[in-house]
């Protein structure tokens, strides 16, 4: 079946969902296979569960009118989202980095709306599938689109790139994350640049930080807008304040980090038009969520949960802003980073390294590898362990991080504390 003739199945109604378990009223179903489940198999259940159309690529589940065959359903579902992208002639915004992506995006998202009807990546469906359902989600209303890029390996956001074909994009920074994947830093910078490859060869428009050195080699051949000039750090505790056009902006956010965060989304807005006065109303309105640097309050203690992810660049620059942030007794509980390779032992222990200059109350390491290292710090293999051992703990009137990789969950320490 050619795009052009699913694409008016897809015109219909304008929706699409891949996961059989969540099916909306005269959807389109998608059946992806995965390593331990073939989505074919569900093609007729979606359709009783509201489906219009269940797009499929085994031609034995292919049973029914509505039951429509392709050859490959993600190839299927990838070019649909492209082929709608070009449809759209509208802005999109291409987004990626090592850190801040989604909170950037957000924060992006927040501003634009003030003046545009704006569709952005929801939660982080930034990969392979998430980018086609975040494209595939914009419709005629749409007037500005935001996708953000994420990727562990080579080539992955040259393939984005193309599926959303930005007009405009943005690399927050270049950071040890996803070690193993890109084979060390250089195939991280090398990896992320690809969407700059991209943009030069279309004429598109990259965002450039003018403090980072990367960003400015890398782009110093395109059509760049530089962060506004005008823009400065005015205070980072207990949350960051930011001088704009002759006013403060008293954002929610903690950790001076978040600042080249909250400059891409002044750029970005002012670019577009929207006034500052506007920009001010949407950075100050902004709440992180979703173990994203959130400030939670629990009997005694001040938390800040950052639990979401973490690799080298991050956890150093949150311990950096942890030592600087207001409170008592600082605790700090983090898990271990992953995806870091052969680089793995080498990071944690420079994260221990880090630890001995800092004067914190108290020190807990949780994971296999913090385990592993030599440290002063307190470790505990397992979750397990370390909940077995704050038991035997009275903390009280503490100023609290937690921050590990995604796979840790370490918001479960929450429950731990009272």
């Amino acid at each position: 079946m050619k795009i052009e003739e699913l694409y008016k199945y897809y015109k219909q109604y304008c929706l699409v969902d891949t996961d059989s378990r969540s099916i909306r009223k005269n959807t389109m179903f998608f059946a992806l296979k995965g390593p331990n489940f073939n989505g074919n198999t569900f093609a007729e259940k979606a359709l009783e569960a509201g489906a219009a159309f269940s797009i499929v690529d085994e031609v034995i589940y292919a049973t029914k009118p509505a039951i429509l065959l392709v050859e490959n359903v993600l190839e299927t579902l990838q070019k649909l989202a492209n082929y709608h992208r070009k449809q759209l002639n509208i802005p999109i915004i291409g987004l990626t980095g090592s850190n801040g992506k989604t909170t950037t995006k957000e924060l992006l998202h927040t501003v634009l709306s003030k003046k545009y009807k704006t569709v952005a990546t929801v939660g982080n469906l930034n990969n392979h599938i998430g980018v086609p359902l975040t494209l595939l989600s914009m419709n005629a209303e749409t007037e500005i689109g935001i996708v953000e890029m994420g990727a562990n390996h080579q080539k992955e956001i040259e393939l984005l790139s193309h599926l959303c074909a930005p007009n405009f994009g943005y690399i927050t920074n270049f950071g040890k994350a996803h070690l193993e994947g890109f084979g060390g830093i250089e195939g991280v910078v090398k990896g992320k640049s690809e969407l700059y490859t991209y943009l030069k060869k279309e004429g598109g428009i990259a965002l450039v930080n003018p403090h980072d050195n990367i960003q400015l080699e890398k782009t110093k051949e395109m059509n760049r807008i530089f962060f506004e000039k005008e823009l400065i750090l005015k205070k980072t505790t207990p949350f960051l304040t930011v001088a704009h056009s002759g006013t403060s902006i008293k954002s929610k956010l903690i950790g001076a980090y978040n600042f080249t965060n909250i400059c891409a989304a002044i750029t970005v807005g002012q670019h577009f038009g929207i006034a500052p006065a506007a920009i001010k109303e949407a950075l100050e309105s902004y709440v992180p969520s979703n173990n994203r640097s959130q400030i939670i309050k629990k009997g005694t203690h001040t938390i800040v949960l950052d639990a979401y992810n973490a690799n080298p660049t991050s956890m150093k620059a949150a311990i950096e802003s942890f030592k600087t942030m207001e409170g008592e007794n600082k605790v700090l509980i983090l898990g271990d980073m992953f995806e870091l390779g052969k680089y793995e032992l080498e990071e944690h222990q420079k994260i221990a390294t880090l630890l001995k200059s800092a004067t914190f109350k108290k020190v807990y390491l949780i994971g296999e590898l913090f385990h592993k290292i030599t440290t002063d710090s307190l470790q505990f293999k397992e979750f397990s362990d370390f909940k077995n051992h704050l038991k035997s703990q009275n903390l009280s009137n503490c100023t609290i991080l937690i921050k590990g990789s995604r796979g840790m969950q370490l918001e479960r320490v929450l429950e731990l504390l009272n």
